[in-house]
C-alpha cells in the first residue's frame, strides 16, 4: 500500500522555520522524482519545490526561491522541504507527491499537513 505521510507543520511567527518531511512506503522511493505543494483556502493547489530521484536535479518556485530548500534522503524513503522566512502568506496545507521516472504527472500524495504563519 502506498502511502506519504507528512509531518512537521504547525503555528509559527513571522520570520520563523519550519521544515517539513514526508516520508514515502510501498514503492520504490529512490526511483521516484519528488514534489512539494501548497493550497491555501480559496487559492488552487501551486507547485512548491521538485526533486529528482537522485538529487540531481532541484527546483523551487520562483517566488519561494532562497527562502525553502528542497532534500531528500533515500535511505530514509524521505523528502524535506525546509522553510525560512516565513511570511502569512506561506499559511496552506503542503502536501508531498511522487511521480514516477517516466511519469507525466504526479501518482501519489500524501493527506497533507497544515501550515499556519503568524504575523
Amino acid at each position: 500500500q502506498v502511502q506519504l505521510v507528512e509531518s512537521g507543520g504547525g503555528l509559527v511567527q513571522g520570520g520563523g522555520s519550519l521544515r517539513l518531511s514526508c516520508v514515502a512506503s510501498g514503492f520504490t522511493f529512490s526511483s521516484y522524482a519528488m514534489g512539494w505543494f501548497r493550497q491555501a483556502p480559496g487559492k488552487d493547489r501551486e507547485f512548491v519545490a521538485f526533486i529528482s530521484w537522485s538529487s540531481g536535479s532541484t527546483g523551487v518556485a520562483d517566488s519561494l526561491e532562497g527562502r525553502f530548500t528542497i532534500s531528500r534522503d533515500n535511505a530514509k524513503n524521505t523528502v524535506y522541504l525546509q522553510m525560512n522566512s516565513l511570511k502569512p502568506e506561506d499559511t496552506a496545507v503542503y502536501y508531498c507527491a511522487a511521480r514516477g521516472r517516466t511519469s507525466a504527472s504526479y501518482e501519489y500524495w500524501g493527506q497533507g499537513t497544515q501550515v499556519t504563519v503568524s504575523s
